[in-house]
């Protein structure tokens, strides 16, 4: 029986189980639709980003003899969702049986699911066996857990995969975890730059597309520097294992100005989109630590990101959806701050340049994600499905499987404890120590409140207080509730009544500014906001 098979955008690989099922005589669609682009509002380097892989792909499998349908996106045949492309190719070739390896969003995989209900096609679902563990893996650990934590997971799939154990299954360097180590503030000095890859005639015509049809998403084009093929993607993997490996380890954490991407691998495109594989990026990790080439604390963290938490993250969505998706275990329900989608907004310095590198270059690197946008989401209050959305869009890498966990679990505690043994809520002396923003802000970091006082800290401690019940009796939180409880009743009024101040400030002007940090009309004509 002759069949067609859907290939999705970040299904850009030769394993996948869909191909590897398939009869030379069956035949492939790939289609760049409306519907993927904007059900989201993705940036503009996302969408240049997957169609363009998208249409080398498809060139890879024309030249391997396969019968490849591709609809671009201003194809006149193209009814811009999945869905209707499939039905209008089924009854153009006379096929009706379509064989699909399970899609990384809830969404699309019930849309295809409920095709099949429908019964006009016969719709084959096969599980995506490029990552290292599998849907019932992951449901086996959850079994008698209530807090199923990702160093636990972590153990397991290193000693499945042997990656960094001994022959006895014991961690290599005694320890399973490094973080410890990884928590350096960076102090100066020469910064690998990242590779270029300029973009060819087919890039170059996906970018003048996505010029015309999306230019009002948020983010630019004009920075586009991301592999497109696999040739692309091993050698930005090889560069990073031989330039910035070594160092990545003791500066992950570190924030630095004008250093958007530092020693990070930029990396996760490329494996979430399939030009990578997730092994083959660890064992040539682990290869540079056996040759000397790179530290433990580096190459356990780096591989500890991709097949510690970047499987767990995977676990957690399919485990937990749909219902997952409306936690809101704090009630967060402030509107999104408009500064989120322009850095000139606002005065804080760690929030603006977060937002700039996003728009400028469709990434951040996790800690900004986590401790600066992210935390601030949290201490603000922001509604979680407001700020789900905004990381889903912005990012390069956000496909809802590995963005909604990190997003609602991790950065808002919004699942009340499935992922994080505590909320990830941090004043502004953690961004001082990680990093020389605070140095130009014009907000102070050592004062709570007033107009000079640093924004974190106000939100922090305003945090606490309203919380101060709900993790009372949370064992990771008692040191921190000490300090709230120490603190006397105007104080506490002080810091909540600062705190309404500045949230009615966000919501009437889109800024956090109090009147004495509003630049002036010349300021903002010489581009200096202080």
């Amino acid at each position: 029986m002759k069949r067609l098979c859907l290939i999705l955008g970040d299904q850009l690989s030769l394993s996948l189980s869909s191909l590897k099922a398939l009869g030379p005589d069956d035949e492939l669609m790939m289609a760049e639709v409306y519907s993927e682009a904007t059900y989201v509002r993705h940036h503009p380097q996302k969408i240049a980003l997957i169609f363009s892989a998208m249409r080398h792909f498809a060139a890879d499998l024309r030249a391997q003899g396969r019968l490849v349908h591709y609809y671009r996106l201003d194809d006149p045949n193209n009814h811009q969702s999945l869905t209707a492309q499939m039905k209008y190719l089924s009854q153009l070739r006379g096929l009706d049986h379509w064989l699909i390896t399970e899609p990384g969003e809830w969404r699309l995989k019930s849309e295809l699911t409920q095709l099949a209900q429908e019964g006009e096609l016969s719709v084959e679902i096969l599980e995506d066996d490029r990552f290292v563990t599998r849907h019932h893996e992951f449901s086996e650990f959850l079994k008698g857990r209530k807090q199923p934590r990702m160093e636990h997971f972590y153990r397991i799939v290193r000693r499945k995969t042997g990656i960094l154990v001994d022959e006895d299954g014991k961690p290599v360097g005694g320890k399973w975890n490094f973080d410890h180590d990884n928590r350096k503030k960076y102090r100066g000095g020469t910064v690998p730059k990242a590779p270029r890859y300029e973009p060819d005639e087919i890039t170059e015509e996906v970018m003048s597309l996505v010029t015309q049809r999306f230019s009002n998403h948020f983010g630019t084009l004009e920075n586009f520097n991301w592999p497109v093929t696999r040739a692309e993607a091993l050698d930005a993997l090889q560069r990073f294992i031989n330039e910035r490996l070594p160092l990545f380890g003791d500066f992950q954490d570190a924030l630095v100005q004008a250093e958007d991407t530092l020693f990070h691998s930029l990396l996760s495109s490329s494996l979430n989109i399939g030009l990578l594989e997730p092994l083959e990026v660890c064992r040539l990790a682990e290869s540079a630590y056996k040759r000397g080439e790179a530290p433990l604390n580096a190459v356990e963290g780096f591989i500890r990101q991709i097949i510690g938490w970047r499987e767990y993250v995977r676990g957690i969505y399919w485990a937990y959806m749909p219902s997952y998706a409306e936690r809101n275990f704090l009630e967060a329900a402030e509107p999104l701050p408009a500064f989120f989608w322009d850095e000139s907004l606002t005065s804080m310095t760690c929030v603006s340049e977060a937002i700039r590198n996003t728009r400028q270059n469709a990434y951040a690197h996790h800690i900004q994600r986590l401790m600066v946008t992210g935390n601030f989401a949290l201490l603000h209050g922001s509604a979680v499905e407001q700020v789900t959305e905004w990381y889903l869009a912005v990012y390069i890498d956000a496909f809802e499987w590995v963005e909604l966990p990190n997003t609602l679990g991790m950065a808002l505690f919004g699942d009340g404890g499935v992922m994080a043994s505590k909320p990830y809520c941090a004043s502004g002396k953690y961004i001082n120590r990680m990093s020389d923003y605070c140095k130009t802000c014009p907000y102070s970091v050592k004062e709570t409140i007033g107009d000079k006082a640093c924004p974190f800290n106000t939100l922090y401690w305003d945090f606490l207080i309203k919380h101060f019940d709900r993790f009372s009796k949370n064992p990771r939180m008692a040191l921190t509730l000490k300090h709230v409880s120490k603190m006397d009743t105007e104080r506490r009024r002080e810091i909540i009544e600062a705190a309404e101040q500045l949230r009615e400030r966000i919501r009437q002007t889109g800024s956090e500014r109090p009147p004495s940090l509003v630049p002036s009309e010349e300021q903002l004509v010489q581009g200096s906001l202080f």
